[in-house]
Parts: structure tokens; sequence; C-alpha cells
């Protein structure tokens, strides 16, 4: 993308007052979408976009400027303005040590390789599979996404590398009503992988799921509201880990007082029975990758071990301000943004316990199959989530579903509480959101038991 020659004198000239710290982040990315709504191909859309991003870090501050000029004269222009930020005289840059990326997914079908019409068809088969199901369906919406990112990393530091990611994504979202209720069933699937996702992803498949789960709900009993032992599914996906804990443990939260685990390194922060893990390197997962947004080699980081904080996820300025060591963290959405700490691939590890006797162990109580989405503040841990598919727990057995279901309650004390953890273990997906930049992730949890919740939902006597 850029010559290396090139790269040297754009980190000599953003160092040239002075800094800590530079980089330079060069992508181009290419993506292509078929959006189908109401059994209409409403979009067909391709697009190639490509920058450059350069930043200098001094005194715990960041200067960052980019641009979608690649010539020479603009980006010097562009490291003398960050390099303002510095004071203290010029700083020399290491010399280059070219990393190679690790494999994270073998590509058997690209996304190149694949013509719109087979998209086209893939997403009008699967409008037609949702609308089979039951008359009272009345919107289908289908999207099938693809992103090639190449990415060239260089910083200061010697750090030079380059890498390709490669995403699929395919959504499902349906809507069902009957008189006055109206209920949605969504399904997603997706990963760093080729087209060889909807092979072990049957589109058709889902949506029949998000189709009955749509239907079903529309004759359920609304919940009961109160304090009730809760069952959490592995199927219901890792909202609620995500959520609860995982952005309370990014570096720059914790630094600025915005995470309810800031200073409780070393403390217990929840049960025994839980263990919080970071894993950029799982193959074909959404939120993997080689290297991060800042050419630090992804890593498997153990964030709570048997319910101890042991660390957080750390970007390079995060790292340097706390004197530690990058987590491999550091992501952007695109070369438009600096680098910040996210998450990656985050899960509650499983645990010893079957589904089954984690499920039979509460004579009543709520088993929560599908989380819908949620909020959370960070600095206290208080949250609300809805639940998107959910049952009543009777004599140890699941029976009837139940619609209007939300759980609230805070992270800590509801990590504290678990005390069932499942050997299951289910993954969702999704793009997280935070200062204004959205990346790929995935979460994932065992069954869990939490012995007292409370569930939002219909109080006796009232409607």
């Amino acid at each position: 993308m850029i010559h290396e020659n090139l790269l040297a004198k754009l980190l000599k000239k953003a160092l040239s007052n002075g800094g800590d710290f530079a980089d330079i982040f060069v992508e181009r990315r290419t993506s292509n979408a078929v959006q189908l709504e109401d059994s209409i191909i409403e979009k067909v859309t391709s697009g190639t976009v490509a920058g450059v991003g350069i930043r200098v870090i001094h005194s715990g501050k960041t200067a960052y400027a980019y641009t979608n000029d690649f010539s020479e004269d603009l980006l010097m222009d562009i490291a003398g303005t960050v390099s303002r930020a510095a004071s203290g005289g010029s700083k020399e840059p290491s010399d280059f040590i070219k990393s190679k990326p690790a494999k994270a997914a073998d590509i058997r079908i690209a996304p190149v390789s694949v013509p719109a019409s087979f998209k086209i068809n893939l997403v009008g088969a699967a409008d037609a599979a949702a609308r089979q199901i039951d008359s009272r369906i009345r919107q289908v919406s289908v999207s099938c996404r693809d992103l090639r990112q190449n990415i060239l990393i260089a910083a200061s530091d010697g750090t030079l590398c380059e890498d390709e990611r490669i995403y699929v994504v395919g959504m499902v979202h349906v809507v069902a009503s009957d008189g006055d209720v109206i209920q949605t069933g969504y399904e997603t699937a997706g990963g760093m992988t080729g087209f060889e996702l909807f092979e072990d992803n049957n589109i058709e498949n889902m949506s029949v799921v998000a189709a009955g789960r749509a239907v079903m709900m529309l004759g359920a009993q609304r919940a009961p509201g109160g304090r009730m032992p809760v069952i959490i599914s592995s199927e219901a996906g890792g909202t609620m880990i995500h959520e609860a804990i995982g952005h309370g443990l990014e570096a720059d939260l914790v630094r600025s007082g915005l995470s309810v685990y800031s200073g409780k390194l070393g403390q217990q922060v929840a049960s025994k029975l839980i263990t919080v893990i970071d894993d950029a390197t799982i193959a074909k997962a959404r939120g993997s990758y080689s290297f991060d947004d800042e050419g630090t080699p992804a890593c498997k980081n153990v964030l709570v071990k048997d319910g101890i904080l042991q660390g957080f996820m750390y970007d390079k300025l995060s790292a340097l301000q706390d004197q530690a060591k990058s987590t491999g963290n550091g992501r952007r959405e695109s070369f438009h943004h600096r680098p910040i700490p996210r998450m990656s691939n985050t899960y509650i590890a499983p645990g010893e316990s079957s589904p089954e006797s984690v499920v039979k162990s509460i004579p009543n109580g709520l088993f929560v199959k599908k989380m819908g989405g949620g909020q959370v503040n960070t600095v206290n841990g208080d949250f609300v989530f809805e639940v998107q598919e959910g049952y009543m727990i009777q004599n140890g057995a699941v029976c009837e579903p139940v619609r209007g279901a939300t759980l609230i309650g805070n992270g800590p004390e509801a990590l504290m509480s678990i005390d069932m953890v499942g050997s299951d273990l289910g993954f969702s997906i999704g793009t997280c959101g935070k200062d204004g930049q959205g990346v790929p992730v995935s979460d994932a949890m065992p069954t869990l038991r939490i012995p007292e919740f409370v569930v939002g939902g219909e109080i006796k006597g009232r409607r």
C-alpha cells in the first residue's frame, strides 16, 4: 500500500517534535451487501474505501489525523500536523521488524468469487421460508454482507505488519402480529470466514427459527414480574457477559473511573465458578484477527479467573499510561478513527454441570433461551436486558413460553451470585459500539443459574 521508505519518513516526521509513540494505519476495504425487505430486493451495494491515519502519543494524549489522499506531500503534511502535539526535541523511530500474521481462518469460498445473483437467491429463499411458517408473518428482512479489509500498520517501536480480514454475515428479522400483539424474531450468523458460512448455517433454517419464535410468542402469556431464580441458556448468547462485565474491563474506562471494576485488580469480582476470557485467536470467530489495529499480535487474555480479577484489556495508549503491555485489544472501525481498547471474542468459560442438571436444579423460575437488547451503566454495573424468548420452569422442567420479560440487575452482583455453570458454550455475534465507532465481536457463555433475579414483567392483579 505504502512503501517502507515512505512509512519510515512519515514516522520520523511525526516524531520530529518529540513524542512517546507514533504509528500509521493504512486501510483498504471493499464491502458488498444485499438487503431484502418485504420480498423485494431493496438494496444491492458495493464499494471500496481507502485511507491513512497517523497518530502521535505525547504525555498520555493523542493527536490523530487521517486522509484518503495517498500522495507523499499530503501525507508528510499530515505527519507534520500531528507532530505539533509534542514538544521536547525530535525522537528517532526504531527500525522496522516485519511480522507475519497467524492465519485466522481458511477462506474456502472467497466473497469476491460469489456473484450477486447467488446472494439475491440466498436472501429470497430465506424470505420464502419464513413466510411459509404462518399467515401472521407480516414483515421479513434478510441481509447478506461481506467485507474484505486489507491493513498495513507501521509504528515507531519497530512494528510493521500487513493483514487481510474477510468477514461474512447473514441476518434474518421477522415480525408477526395478531390483533394488537406484535412479536419479533431474529437470527444471525457470521464470522471471519468466506461464503462457506452458509454451508454450516443454512439461512433458510435461520428464517424458520426466527419466524417460529415470533409466531410462538404471539400466543405466549405475559411473563410474571418479581424476584425469582433464573436460568440463562447458552443459546441466549453472550449479551449479558459483554455488557455486564466486558466493557467494564476495557482499560480506558477503568483508568477514567467509568468502570465498576476500577481499583479491584486482584479482588474477587465474581463467583468462584466464573472465569472470563477475551480471545481474539479463535478460528473463524467474528471478533478474531491476527493483529489488532495497532499491530499487536492477537492474544487470549484471562481477565477473571475463578472469580478473581486478573487484568484488563489494553491498547498501546492505556498500556503506556499504566506502564503495562498491550493485550492486543487496540481496535478501530476504520482509518477515520483512532484505536481504543475493545473486546474481541469474550466469554465465560464452561463449567462442570450438565445443562440439563442446571435446569432441573430449580423447581420454579424463568428460563431464558434467547436474549434481546440491553443497556448497562458501566460506572455502577446496573443493567436492563430484554428477553426475546423465555419460558417458565415448573417442577424442574421448561414449560410454557412467556413474553415481555426483562432482566434487571447489577453486573457484579449477578456474577457473584451465579452458583451453577454448565459444560456447554454458545456464541452470538454483533457489532459493538463505543465512542461512535463499531467493531465486529462475538460473545459466549455456558448455561448459568442465578438463584435470585429481578424479572420485569406483569405484576399479578395489574395489566
